[in-house]
C-alpha cells in the first residue's frame, strides 16, 4: 500500500513537471499573428520609402502644363471698327487722287464756268468715304462705349480718339454737302482734307 502511494506521488510530480515544461516551450514559440504583424510593418515601411523616392523624382522635374491658346474672334465689333476706319482713310486718299482740276480764269474775259461734275468718280468716292466714316463712328460707339470717360479729360487717348474721329467724320460730311453745287466748289477740298487728317490722327492715337 505504501508503495502504491509513492508511485502515485511520483506520477503526479512527473505530470506537473511536464505541464511546466510545456508552458515554458509555449512561451518561447513565436505567435503566428505577431509574425504577420512584423511582416506587415516591414512592408509598410518599404512602401513609404518607395513613395518618398517617387515624390523626390517627380519633384525634381516639374510637369509641363500646356496653356490653352486664346484665339480672338475673327469678326467682332472691335475688328469691324478698326477695318472701317482704315477703309475710310484709303477711300479718302482715292477721293483726293480722282479730284478734277479746277479751270480758274484770272482775266476779265473769262468764259462762263462750266458746271462741275457732281456725280462722277470723285463724287461717288467722296460719298462712300463719308459713309465709311459714319459706320466707323457708329461701330466705335457700340464696341468701345465704356472706354470713353469725360472725367479722364480730353487728353485721355481714348477720349481724344473718339472726339477726333467724330469731328473728322462730321467735317468730311460737311465738305461733301458743300460740293453738291455744280457752279461753286465752296472750298470743299480744304474741309475734306481737314476731316481726313483728323480721322487719320484718331487712328494713330490708338494704333
Amino acid at each position: 500500500m505504501k508503495g502504491i502511494k509513492s508511485l502515485g506521488a511520483a506520477v503526479c510530480l512527473a505530470a506537473l513537471s511536464g505541464t511546466a515544461l510545456a508552458q515554458e516551450a509555449a512561451f518561447d514559440l513565436p505567435l503566428t499573428s505577431s509574425a504577420y504583424v512584423k511582416d506587415y510593418e516591414s512592408f509598410k515601411l518599404a512602401a513609404n520609402d518607395a513613395e518618398l523616392i517617387s515624390m523626390k523624382k517627380s519633384g525634381s522635374t516639374a510637369p509641363e502644363i500646356r496653356k490653352s491658346e486664346f484665339e480672338p474672334a475673327t469678326f467682332s465689333g472691335s475688328n469691324a471698327h478698326k477695318y472701317l476706319g482704315l477703309g475710310t482713310i484709303v477711300f479718302a486718299a482715292l477721293t483726293g487722287v480722282t479730284a478734277p482740276e479746277d479751270n480758274e480764269c484770272e482775266t476779265a474775259s473769262c468764259p462762263p464756268p462750266e458746271p462741275r461734275e457732281t456725280n462722277g468718280t470723285h463724287a461717288k468716292l467722296a460719298r462712300a468715304t463719308v459713309a465709311l466714316a459714319a459706320a466707323t463712328v457708329v461701330t466705335g460707339l457700340v464696341a468701345h462705349w465704356d472706354d470713353f470717360h469725360l472725367e479722364d479729360g480730353i487728353t485721355d487717348p481714348d477720349n481724344m480718339h473718339a472726339l477726333l474721329g467724330t469731328a473728322g467724320m462730321l467735317t468730311m460730311a460737311y465738305a461733301v454737302s458743300k460740293a453738291a453745287d455744280p457752279y461753286n466748289s465752296n472750298g470743299h477740298a480744304g474741309k475734306a482734307i481737314a476731316g481726313a487728317v483728323m480721322m487719320a490722327a484718331a487712328i494713330k492715337i490708338t494704333w
